[in-house]
């Protein structure tokens, strides 16, 4: 008999365990309808800011209403695609703490697999309709001459930007094994940049804007793609192919993801290590 391949048998296991809590949550439709709407009215608030600020000015580091929307819609739909997919992964601090990660390691299933699905919340797609819609609505009017690879172009930038955020889950959660206290450092990287993302690059200092795109590489999820779509430089004067290397970062990223996260599950040693 041919064993499967390590990543399909873990792509297997969290679709198996992605269903029992899909089934969870349709047993109880009307709360899932709700929770799902209070999510997405919770996550309208941050644009509802933007917009009341442009109440009173025109522009924002030189970008108009309509591109902000494009810089939001994208990252909050990248990360609400990688939270929906990885929402649980910051708990894995409190598993350690408390040794509920021994069951996890004795059951036939990858262990990231099973924390990487563990309590899936498909009330998250509130978050992820509130970003496509303010995507859509600044997409169609930034101005831009679209065309059949722009818009593909734009596909790629949105699933990118969830697979990046995606490696810093993982990352981040990896990192919980050495210091268990961690879940708010991964914060700050994954909720923490998505809010730094819905702004223009503009506004913040070179520094900041260097240390997101060459130390912990967010700039990618969408302030350098978007900057080639609008037709803008970078302030960072590099060169115009660096724009178009996302997906080759979100590869690296997840691969070195996946090595830390190896090497935190092999240093674990059960309850208080």
């Amino acid at each position: 008999m041919v064993r499967p391949l390590p990543v399909a048998e873990g792509l297997r296991a969290y679709g198996l365990i992605v269903a029992m809590w899909v089934r969870s949550t349709m047993a109880y439709r009307l709360s899932f309808v709700l929770t799902a709407l209070g999510n997405f009215a919770a996550s309208a608030l941050d644009f509802v800011a933007i917009v009341l600020m442009f109440s009173h000015i025109d522009a924002l580091g030189g970008f108009s209403l309509a591109e902000i929307a494009l810089l939001y819609g994208a990252t909050s739909t990248s990360l609400g695609l990688a939270d929906l997919a990885l929402g649980t992964m910051d708990k894995i601090g409190q598993r350690v703490r408390d040794g509920t990660l021994d069951t996890l390691l004795v059951r036939p299933a990858p262990v990231l697999a099973q924390v990487a699905a563990d309590r899936f919340a498909l009330r998250r797609l509130g978050r992820i309709s509130q970003g496509v819609l303010i995507l859509g609505w600044g997409l169609a009017r930034v101005d831009v001459a679209w065309t059949v690879p722009k818009a593909l172009f734009v596909v790629v930038m949105v699933f990118t930007g969830a697979l990046i955020f995606t490696s810093v889950f993982i990352a981040g959660a990896a990192f919980q094994f050495w210091a268990t206290d961690a879940a708010q450092v991964q914060n700050s990287f994954t909720y923490g940049g998505s809010v730094m993302l819905q702004y223009p690059p503009t506004v913040f200092a070179e520094e900041l804007v260097r240390g997101v795109t060459f130390v912990v590489p967010l700039a990618f999820v969408n302030w350098l793609p978007a900057l080639r779509l609008l037709g803008r430089e970078d302030s960072l004067g590099l060169p115009d192919w660096v724009d178009f290397c996302g997906p080759a970062v979100a590869v690296v990223m997840l691969t070195g993801a996946g090595l830390v996260w190896r090497a935190g599950l092999r240093s674990y040693r059960s309850t208080g290590s």
